[in-house]
């Protein structure tokens, strides 16, 4: 909040906002508005002519509802000035760059210089390395490895190639090997970038669905006071007590009484909040296409969970040694580390790591040891080395089965057995055979991520359900399930089970989350209602959903959840709060403005004010320098607890509620005292 790169322009800004377009966007802070330029033409008047109220009461009053304004737009500026400061830095990535545009589609024909934004959808355009990808498009043709640093912040490149779900590119993104023949699919203006910037800078912000509840809610308390307001002007000015004690109770009072009791808090504070928690998304490197869709995040009570990357690593590890009869387990670590001496998966270099661990055993150099790396084929579905005569393999157990069975050996039934065993707990079992002879299996687990459960069982505590999808057979996903602590699991899922899978929670009535990256994630991103993107996944992914993740980080949809649920408990806590102030000061306004007209309520002063005319201004100067203490709360948010809703409110109401309605009677008290010894009224 303190950033004076921050502070300065939004203090301009808030003198801009003052316009009567765009006050009225906040009904509540409209009603302080007018009453801002009531006063101040009553204060012109009373200087020339006889006031209703001394001059410097009404000044004061009308300086501090200016002030009440200007805080209210300070809000609401400084939250804009984060998303203007973001999309400052994105709009330096759109570089005027020239494009290389193809007669045909295909990479060695003739192109033609243009600029990016000559370039319109469906042009082809060429890409080599050190060129800036100049427009959003996808690959039809060619592999290159792409710096996204711009874009992501990750630093590694990445690999794009035609085909698959990594074929989708972003303008400003630059190629540092090899050429690419691209599709374009954006119009200039309407590029991911260009999308971004708009987001950031809240420029196509609307109310979501329960804000406009809210503002609903909030103009209906404004007009219930409205009119209370203007029923007591004429009664407290022209009744016969009035007259009788010639006490009558001024327009100003009458205005400052309005502003006092209506819900200002809130309703100065209510767009700094939405616009915060969609400049809270962009700094988790989320870019969410609306505000409904950052709500609707926090609504969520179903979370569908992919299980490579999400709830696993995404990578099998060796996780244990299996030996056949008649086979030492060091025996078997050996010859399986032998085998995968070449192996650059992950799955080899798991084994290779695991032998070191249990057995001490280093790996071997492949040239001292004269070996040939017999390659992974989709037809023999192994792998290994050739030691001269010596062969030494890996593979699944019906590939190994019909190697072994063709060198005319036997395979051991003890073997069958342990894959089977291995199948069941939701491992993938690799045979190892060493000229012939089967050694033994080595386990493969797919390694569920550390921390994972603890996170299930929160978002279970905040009632939301977990349904992990796979396209592992049942038992593989019921052991991950299990070992995951998720809430349920679909196994073997296809894109139509997928969209059953959201339709069938959707009627009951619950609101889905879900992740995806390829073409086939597209219908279920569709159907979400918090659909989240990876930018690493094709452009139909990125186009079906309403958020898209920079980072292309699975498991960033618990970190969406949790922001949303943020910025609803910050709505909710700051609504009770304004309400209880409201009728905290009740007790300090009400009994002040009419005392002078029925002194029976000065049994009401429950505060005991120094006077009428220093209560009212003290309620005044609170009012305002209220939001200018919640500002900071507005922009960060409430710190966010994974507990259920009854809790939640009940913490709401006592942190929010009965500490809304006591710092009133302190702050009220502490300024009137002020007022009073600085004889300021």
């Amino acid at each position: 909040m303190f950033d004076t790169k921050l502070v300065g322009p939004a203090l301009v800004d808030a003198f801009r906002k003052l316009g009567v377009r765009v006050q009225l966007r906040s009904p509540v802070m409209f009603v302080v508005y007018v009453g801002s330029i009531i006063t101040s033409l009553l204060y012109l008047q009373a200087i020339f002519a006889a006031g209703e109220a001394p001059p410097g009461f009404i000044l004061a009053i009308a300086i501090w509802l200016w002030f009440t304004v200007l805080f209210a737009n300070f809000a609401e500026a400084l939250a804009e000035g984060r998303g203007k400061a973001q999309a400052a830095t994105l709009r330096g990535l759109k570089e005027s760059v020239m494009a290389k545009k193809l007669a045909t589609p295909r990479h060695g024909t003739s192109w033609l210089p243009c600029t990016a934004t000559d370039l319109r959808k469906g042009n082809h355009i060429l890409v080599e390395a050190g060129d800036v990808i100049p427009i959003d498009g996808e690959v039809i043709e060619g592999v290159a490895s792409v710096d996204e640093s711009a874009i992501t912040g990750e630093s590694a490149p990445v690999i794009r190639e035609s085909g698959g779900d990594f074929s989708a590119v972003t303008g400003g993104t630059r190629v540092l090997s090899d050429w690419l023949v691209v599709r374009v699919t954006a119009d200039p203006g309407q590029t991911f970038l260009d999308r971004m910037i708009a987001m950031v800078e809240g420029a196509k912000r609307k109310k979501t669905p329960n804000e406009i509840a809210l503002t609903i809610l909030l103009v209906a308390l404004t007009i219930v006071f409205l009119v209370v307001t203007v029923t007591l002007l004429p009664f407290s000015l022209f009744s016969v007590e009035a007259a009788h004690a010639g006490k009558p109770v001024s327009i100003t009072t009458l205005i400052a009484l309005l502003v006092c009791l209506i819900p200002t808090t809130i309703g100065g504070l209510l767009s700094a909040i939405g616009v915060a928690g969609m400049s809270r998304m962009m700094r988790a490197n989320v870019i969410a296409t609306s505000g409904r869709a950052v709500e609707a995040a926090g609504d969520v009570d179903v979370l569908l969970l992919d299980k490579t990357g999400t709830v696993t690593l995404g990578n099998r590890q060796a996780g244990a040694f299996l030996p056949a009869r008649g086979v030492a387990e060091r025996q078997l670590a050996d010859v399986a580390q032998l085998a995968s001496l070449a192996d650059e998966t992950p799955e080899g270099r798991s084994i290779v790591v695991l032998a070191k661990q249990r057995f001490n055993i280093r790996a071997r150099e492949m040239e001292t040891l004269h070996a040939t790396f017999v390659p992974f084929s989709a037809a023999t579905r192994m792998s290994g080395v050739e030691l001269g005569e010596r062969k030494v393999l890996k593979g699944t157990a019906d590939a190994v089965r019909r190697h072994v069975e063709g060198l005319g050996m036997a395979f051991p039934s003890e073997v069958t057995r342990t894959v089977e065993d291995v199948s069941r707990r939701g491992s993938t079992p690799l045979v190892v055979v060493d000229d012939g002879r089967v050694m033994g299996v080595v386990e493969l687990k797919d390694i569920v991520k550390g921390g994972i459960k603890e996170r299930f069982v929160e978002l279970r505590r905040m009632g939301i359900r977990t349904v992990m999808i796979t396209g592992d057979n049942q038992l593989t996903a019921a052991a991950i399930a299990a070992e995951a602590g998720v809430d349920d699991f679909l196994a073997e899922a296809t894109p139509e089970d997928k969209l059953r899978l959201i339709r069938q929670y959707q009627g009951e009535g619950r609101l889905v989350a879900m992740t995806g990256d390829g073409t086939n994630d597209a219908p279920a991103l569709a159907q979400a209602d918090v659909a989240v993107a990876m930018n690493s996944g094709t452009q139909a992914a990125k186009e079906a959903g309403n958020m898209v993740d920079l980072d292309s980080n699975p498991t960033k949809l618990l970190e969406i959840v949790e922001i949303g649920k943020q910025m609803l408990m910050t709505r909710g806590s700051l609504t009770t709060f304004s309400i209880a102030n409201d009728v905290a000061k009740y007790f300090a306004i009400i009994p002040a403005a009419f005392v002078g007209t029925y002194p029976q309520l000065r049994a009401l002063d429950v505060m005991h004010l120094a006077s009428p005319a220093s209560a009212i201004m003290a309620a005044v100067i609170f009012n305002a320098l209220i939001i200018v203490f919640l500002i900071p709360l507005a922009l960060r948010g409430v710190r966010y607890r994974a507990i259920g809703a009854t809790a939640l409110l009940r913490r709401n109401l006592l942190v929010y509620g009965v500490g809304g309605i006591i710092l009133p009677f302190i702050g009220i008290k502490l300024i009137d005292m002020l007022l009073a010894a600085f004889h300021l009224i």
